[in-house]
């Protein structure tokens, strides 16, 4: 590794929107530099995990270092490819953090759409050299000029820098190569300066502990030598370090501006926090700024199916929140399901791909609630502002909602929502925006065929099945990206699900008051649906406060205890129908109903796939 100077040394991601194929010009890149054996199973080599083989998405970030000789000279290259859902962004902003420059790649056919916006910004605010790159120019549609233009009128990037290849043929792709080398950067760093390593990911293994991804800024980090942790100040020996290629490969030692992979007996999984700051012992240096916390836009319980299974999947979600930083973990409890935590997701693919990885990774199967998003209340009683300390409270768990008396008002979590369309299906877009209680900023031409809308949408109400209602109405032609906007004031209550009289807590609700009575009548037609019949009539209700606003009524078994009745006098008849209804009477008193801990499963599980 001593063979190649910071001079020598290129680090920059591969951005785009999703299924644009950063994958597959990342797997052909590998191949021209004999990274990897050219054969045809070579299809998303750095996609790992299962997840993303399966749903062809990309949903961590993975590193490679490539060895290249251009004009005589040898070169290190550092890529790292991204995932392009909105919902991953955070690993895209923190791929950046390790880089100088960054491969934006386009589609010929779609053209922008709205996650490359986003990953332009994320990359622009960076100040990194960008280099636009129009791929699938094999396409039978496409139109790489159109692109062009595109590209020329929304990011001022000139005609003449964009490169047309085709990642799947192996069209051009060197010339990618060739320009990463000329208009990238090296790394601003020095080999004499003391250590100084940015933790940028890790990953948890059973054998060695914790494996924390580095890219230094500064000095050298050698087998054996003592490291310390900024963040925890635990001391530790360095065991291995080494490069990806994309496999890990050991190597004596890693210089500045470089990137690899250190293993140094972290046994516990919050020794190594993402963001951290590694240096020498004894020679202290300035940390690094780290990442800014990813911000959680959905929440949604999580608990074991099984109570005895609580250990192993508090084990699990541990090991996996190392690997997956961007989620939040607070312990959380409840009367049906027991104790379990209140996770926080960047979005609703986001919280199935987690899901999806606890079941593959770890066996682990969990109950997940209906997702909701955080609120917040200004508080306006004097005692509550005293028991809280703030006048300020955010609300991530329906049963926390402060009553109505106690607030002056409750606020809403907004995003400003960026949908990139062809323009026939505008009107239809508009409408589902207006339904959804969006509020239009901006409408933008980007083409004669395409437009950008800008919207503020409420976060609650695109969180759910916003994206698949635009993608039918679009025929799947529509990309909706969306960034954080803050909060806005809102008319919010709190719906409780009522059976016979009693609330279910795992059942409340925050919605706004425009959708309750039509959410409050799906969700008592779903429970009749669920819950068992009983010996008993049962009153499904729905409520706001004191009053019903929806009710479903769940019949009782009945015997028939007039069919030994044939004819004779009719005050017989009626006699026994009172006393029949005289005991279900007094048994729906005494009779306790409970959701059965399996059909509350269905009833969330349905919730969560709505």
């Amino acid at each position: 590794m001593s063979a190649y100077p910071v001079e020598s040394i290129r680090n920059f991601s591969i951005i785009a929107h999703v299924d644009h194929g950063k994958s597959t010009l990342a797997d052909r890149l590998l191949e021209i530099t004999g990274t990897i054996s050219k054969t045809d199973h070579n299809k998303q080599v750095l996609d790992k995990l299962q997840v993303e083989r399966e749903r062809g998405i990309t949903v961590k970030a993975q590193s490679a270092s490539l060895f290249y000789n251009h004009e005589g000279i040898n070169y290190l290259l550092n890529l790292i490819d991204t995932p392009g859902h909105v919902d991953f962004s955070y690993e895209v902003s923190r791929s950046l953090s390790a880089c100088q420059g960054v491969i934006l790649v386009v589609d010929a056919n779609e053209g922008i759409q709205a996650q490359t916006v986003a990953n332009f910004y994320l990359a622009f605010e960076a100040q990194l050299s960008i280099i636009p790159v129009i791929n699938k120019i094999d396409l039978k549609n496409a139109d790489p000029e159109r692109v062009e233009k595109q590209i020329e009128k929304l990011f001022d990037i000139p005609k003449d820098e964009c490169i047309r290849i085709s990642a799947k043929q192996g069209t051009n792709v060197e010339k990618v190569l060739q320009k990463v080398i000329e208009k990238i950067p090296p790394p601003q760093c020095n080999t004499a300066d003391p250590l100084k390593a940015l933790v940028f990911d890790s990953t948890f293994d059973h054998y060695r502990g914790v494996i924390a991804n580095i890219a230094l800024f500064g000095g050298e980090i050698a087998k054996g030598q003592k490291i310390v942790s900024a963040h925890t100040k635990k001391r530790y020996e360095v065991n291995e370090v080494g490069i990806l290629t994309p496999n890990e490969q050991p190597t004596h030692k890693l210089y500045a501006g470089q990137v690899g992979y250190l293993i140094a007996g972290m046994k516990e999984v919050t020794e190594a926090q993402i963001g951290d700051t590694l240096f020498l012992y004894k020679q202290p240096v300035e940390p690094l700024p780290g990442f800014k916390s990813a911000k959680p836009m959905v929440f949604a319980g999580m608990y074991p199916v099984d109570q005895t299974e609580y250990n192993n999947l508090k084990s699990a979600l541990e090991r996996l929140t190392l690997n997956d930083s961007s989620v939040t973990v607070h312990r959380d409890s409840s009367l049906a399901l027991g104790a379990g935590w209140r996770l926080g997701f960047l979005g609703l693919l986001h919280m199935e791909v987690f899901n999806q990885r606890l079941e593959q990774e770890y066996n682990m199967s969990v109950i997940l609630t209906a997702p909701t998003v955080p609120y917040k209340a200004v508080l306006s009683s004097a005692k509550l502002i005293k028991e809280y300390g703030k006048d300020q409270i955010t609300i991530i768990n329906p049963a926390q909602f402060p009553d109505k008396l106690s607030v002056s008002e409750y606020l809403e979590p907004t995003v400003l929502g960026t949908i990139v369309t062809p323009h026939e299906y505008i009107g239809k877009i508009i409408t589902l925006c207006q339904d959804r209680r969006a509020v239009q900023k901006d409408l933008l031409y980007i083409d004669e065929n395409r437009v950008m809308l800008k919207y503020l949408f409420p976060l609650n109400e695109i969180v759910v099945d916003f994206y698949d209602a635009l993608k039918s109405l679009s025929s799947g032609y529509a990309s909706f990206d969306y960034e954080d906007a803050g909060y806005q004031s809102a008319d919010l209550i709190k719906m409780d699900i009522l059976l016979n009289g009693n609330p279910v807590e795992e059942l409340a609700t925050i919605i706004h008051n425009d959708k309750a009575y039509a959410a409050g009548k799906l969700l008592c037609e779903r429970l009749k649906e669920t819950i068992p019949r009983q010996l008993f009539e049962i009153a499904i209700q729905a409520a706001i406060g004191k009053k019903i606003i929806a009710r479903e009524t769940l019949k009782p078994y009945r015997k028939n205890v007039v069919a030994k009745c044939y004819g004779g006098d009719i005050t017989r008849r009626m006699k026994l129908l009172r006393r029949q209804a005289e005991g279900k009477k007094l048994m729906r008193k005494i009779g306790n109903v409970e959701v059965p801990r399996d059909a509350f499963i269905r009833v969330l599980r349905r919730e969560t796939d709505k």
